[in-house]
C-alpha cells in the first residue's frame, strides 16, 4: 500500500497550466510546484512574471519553462504545442484554467442580456471552451503516454448554476450568458474526455465559488449571506483539491465536478 506522501509526490511529472499568471494560475503553480511537479506556464503575452517563476524555482527546486499563447488563437495554440512538442518533454498532467473574464467597461459584455454581443460571446466561448478542448485533443497522445496522465479543468459554479440576480442590484457587476455557458460546456467536456480517454487518462474539474477580489461590499454581503460557510472563497481553498485531482490520490477518480463554494449549491 502507498503512503498518502507517496501518492501525492509529482516528481518527475510535467504539468502544463494556462493562465498561469493570473490570481488563481499562481495559486495552481504553486502547489503542484510544492509536490514536486515540473511546470510549463502558459498564459497571454507580456504576462509572464520572471520574479515570480524565480521564488517557485528557488523554494521548490522544479523545473519551470514559460511560454506566451494568447489562447484565444487557433495558431497560437498550435505553436504552442509545437514548441513543446520539439523540446521532447514528458507531459503528464494539463490544467485548463485560462479563462475570458471580461470586465465591466467590455462593450457586449456586462451589460444586459439584449445587449451582450456575439463578438463578446464569441471570445468567451474560444478560450474558456475551445481552447480546452483543443489542447486536450493536441497533448491527449502525450498525456495516453506517461504515467498518471490527467487532465484538469477549472470551470465555475456558474458553469452549473444560474445567476442570483438580486446580488448584481446596485452594482457595475454582471454576469455574461457567454461565461455560464461556456462553463457548463467545459463540465459536459470533462465528463465527455473523461469517457474517450480512460483508463489511461483521467479528466476532472474544480468549479469554484465566487472568489473574494475587491468586489463592492454590497455584493460581498449579499454573497455571504447566501452561502452556507458564510464568506467568499479565495484562491488558496482550491489548492486541495487541485493536489487531489492532480496526483495520484485521486488515481480512482475521472469524470467528477468538485464544488468548492462553500456549500453555495447546497441550498
Amino acid at each position: 500500500m502507498q503512503s498518502i506522501k507517496e501518492l501525492k509526490n509529482l516528481r518527475g511529472r510535467r504539468s502544463i497550466i494556462t493562465g498561469a499568471y493570473g490570481s488563481l494560475g499562481k495559486v495552481i503553480t504553486q502547489t503542484l510546484a510544492e509536490l514536486g511537479s515540473d511546470l510549463i506556464l502558459v498564459d497571454k503575452p507580456d504576462s509572464i512574471n520572471r520574479t515570480f517563476e524565480k521564488v517557485i524555482t528557488d523554494n521548490w527546486g522544479i523545473d519551470i519553462i514559460s511560454i506566451e499563447c494568447d489562447l484565444e488563437k487557433e495558431e497560437d495554440r498550435v505553436r504552442l504545442f509545437q514548441n513543446i512538442a520539439d523540446k521532447r518533454l514528458q507531459i503528464n498532467s494539463l490544467i485548463n484554467n485560462a479563462a475570458f473574464v471580461g470586465d465591466s467597461d467590455m462593450k457586449g459584455w456586462s451589460a444586459p442580456f439584449e445587449d451582450q454581443s456575439l463578438k463578446a460571446w464569441r471570445r468567451a466561448i474560444e478560450v474558456n471552451l475551445t481552447a480546452a478542448f483543443h489542447l486536450s485533443q493536441l497533448f491527449a497522445p502525450a498525456l495516453r503516454e506517461n504515467s498518471g496522465g490527467n487532465i484538469l479543468n477549472i470551470s465555475s459554479i456558474y458553469g452549473e448554476y444560474a445567476p442570483d440576480w438580486s446580488l448584481y442590484e446596485g452594482t457595475n457587476m454582471g454576469n455574461p450568458a457567454a461565461y455560464s455557458a461556456s462553463k457548463g460546456g467545459l463540465i459536459q467536456l470533462t465528463r465527455w474526455l473523461a469517457t474517450t480517454l480512460a483508463p489511461e487518462v483521467r479528466v476532472n474539474s474544480i468549479a469554484p465559488g465566487g472568489i473574494h477580489r475587491n468586489q463592492t461590499k454590497q455584493f460581498v454581503e449579499k454573497y455571504e449571506k447566501k452561502t452556507p460557510m458564510k464568506r467568499m472563497a479565495s484562491e488558496d481553498d482550491l489548492r486541495g483539491a487541485v493536489a487531489f485531482l492532480s496526483s495520484d490520490m485521486s488515481n480512482y477518480v475521472t469524470g467528477q465536478t468538485i464544488f468548492v463554494d462553500g456549500g453555495w449549491g447546497i441550498w
